[in-house]
């Protein structure tokens, strides 16, 4: 039988499949049936420190900031005790996870200061996540901020953290950073635990219409995958680090080639949303066909085999392969040249 265990951040896993942040992990029932798929771990929707830093100021406008018109009535506030904060939620569903799965829950935090991602990576800790991931969405638009700035930032806030926090610590970073690799070996040093290649920036669009420019959510395709698959082979073997691939993972085919570019683990959204739960099991099932029909007896086995260090054309995943891929390219039938 295929052994299809893995290890992420130093948790050892039954297989490399683990739904990544989405509204399935905001519900309890919804985390279990993907547990019964045979999810392996569950990443949960990122605690916002903006979302904690507004309704703040939401209770300090509408409790404490009221202009009543009675002058004997201004000292009057109402209490509350019976109102659970955006917080003390999102710490109590992390506990509910924890009693109800018997999978690892790694919470994920996005923080805006320094003091809110150290405060509320102890709260974290102190719930009983088993690992945490730090989701850094940072738009480096400054004119003045260099990329060597970005990056220490985002050393600054890992050190900060891994001082106090003993949990397994992974980044989720974008692929726009001027070099991946070297950054990487940076965060292994700073005391990183692994790496999720590569977050999905959302990007805006323009109302054509009113001229505005509005938000815009789309699902991700198997050819996002492509962008991780590269990167995960080229840092195979050289870093240290769990390696995580997240966006655009459709299909069995996508996720084997994640593995033989040195995955650790691959996580799943947008099939889910797109197909629904019983998509895991099927990529699951899909994975372990896979595995033995091309005689592999485990994972462990599989990962890596065709990263860049083990590619039998390393160049290919260089600049020497771009040419080819022009000079490949043939017009359809059909079609005037």
């Amino acid at each position: 039988m295929v052994d299809l265990s893995t290890e992420y951040l130093g948790l050892k896993l039954a297989n490399p499949l683990v739904p990544s942040s989405s509204p399935y992990s905001k519900d309890v029932d919804m985390a279990k049936k993907l547990e019964d798929a045979g999810a392996s771990a569950i990443v949960m929707s990122s605690l916002f420190e903006e979302k904690i830093e507004a309704e703040e100021q939401h209770a300090l406008r509408f409790f404490h900031q009221q202009a009543i018109g009675h002058g004997e009535a201004d000292s009057f506030h109402p209490m509350l005790d019976n109102v659970k904060t955006y917080q003390e939620q999102y710490l109590e569903h992390l506990v509910k996870l924890k009693q109800a799965l018997q999978i690892p829950v790694i919470a994920s935090l996005n923080g805006t200061s320094l003091g809110g991602w150290l405060d509320y990576a102890q709260s974290l800790q102190q719930a009983g996540a088993d690992a945490l991931e730090l989701n850094m969405y940072h738009l480096a638009a400054n004119v003045e901020e260099s990329s060597e700035t970005v990056e220490n930032r985002y050393l600054e806030i890992l050190q900060v953290i891994k001082a106090q926090v003993n949990l397994p610590i992974t980044l989720k970073l974008s692929s726009q950073f001027s070099s991946p690799v070297h950054f990487a070996k940076r965060l292994e040093a700073a005391g990183a635990n692994g790496i999720v290649l590569f977050n999905r920036f959302y990007q805006p669009d323009i109302d054509l219409e009113t001229l505005q420019v509005v938000p815009k959510l789309e699902l991700s395709t198997s050819s996002e995958a492509l962008l991780r698959i590269r990167w995960l082979a080229v840092m195979y073997g050289r870093v240290n680090l769990s390696l995580a691939a997240t966006g655009g993972f459709h299909q069995v085919e996508d996720v084997v080639k994640a593995l033989l570019a040195g995955a650790d683990v691959v996580h799943l959204c947008s099939v889910l949303l797109e197909r629904g739960i019983g998509s895991l099991t099927e990529i699951l099932q899909g994975l372990e066909q896979w595995l033995n029909d091309h005689e592999y007896e485990s994972v462990q086995q599989l990962k890596g085999s065709v990263s860049q260090q083990h590619a039998i054309d390393p160049t290919a995943y260089e600049r020497a392969n771009y040419v080819h891929v022009l000079d490949s390219y043939s017009h359809p039938s059909g079609v005037l040249r």
